[in-house]
């Protein structure tokens, strides 16, 4: 279990991300239109999950932004913001930002991302949602770069993440 702060008070995930070198474990997720995106829907490409609680928050919808802004230049790259928002949310959001450079995906129907990678808080005020986190997979489904933020209100560290490509 990932022992991490909210605001300066320890809190904790499921578990921990998945190691480097492993191979990414598999997830369903649903994407703006509703359907279902698997990791196997990326297959061949660079995949950089950016994982958080909640698109409304500023340090969340920061890092979309800045995703956004640096994956515009990646090759076979695919950057998946992932929360636990509503479809709808994390689409108006993108759309109100002119953000076109990212995919978001929703884990609203179940849990098998957040089991799968280990990112559900399971104490504190977040209670349920998904602990900031990044990981990064390279083309053959290995994970090439994990970082589980330390303090969930503060912003991953996207150089380390991009380098990992």
């Amino acid at each position: 279990m990932a022992k991490i702060t909210f605001k300066g008070t320890a809190v904790h995930t499921q578990g921990d991300l998945p190691t480097v070198g492993s191979s990414a474990p598999e997830f369903k997720l649903t994407a703006g239109d509703l359907s279902e995106k698997s990791l196997g829907d990326f297959k061949g490409k660079k995949v950089v999950l950016n994982i958080f609680p909640s698109i409304d928050t500023g340090t969340c919808a920061m890092s979309v932004r800045t995703f956004n802004e640096k994956a515009s230049g990646l090759e076979n790259t695919v950057v998946l913001c992932i929360s636990r928002d509503l479809p709808f949310a994390q689409g108006r959001f993108c759309a109100a930002e002119n953000l076109e450079n990212v995919i978001t995906l929703s884990e609203y129907k179940d849990s098998n991302f957040s089991d799968a990678y280990q990112v559900k808080f399971v104490d504190g005020p977040l209670t349920g949602l998904l602990s900031r986190s990044v990981v990064v997979i390279d083309e053959e489904g290995k994970v090439s770069y994990i970082e589980q933020v330390a303090e969930t209100t503060e912003e991953p560290d996207y150089d380390k993440a991009l380098a990992a490509l």
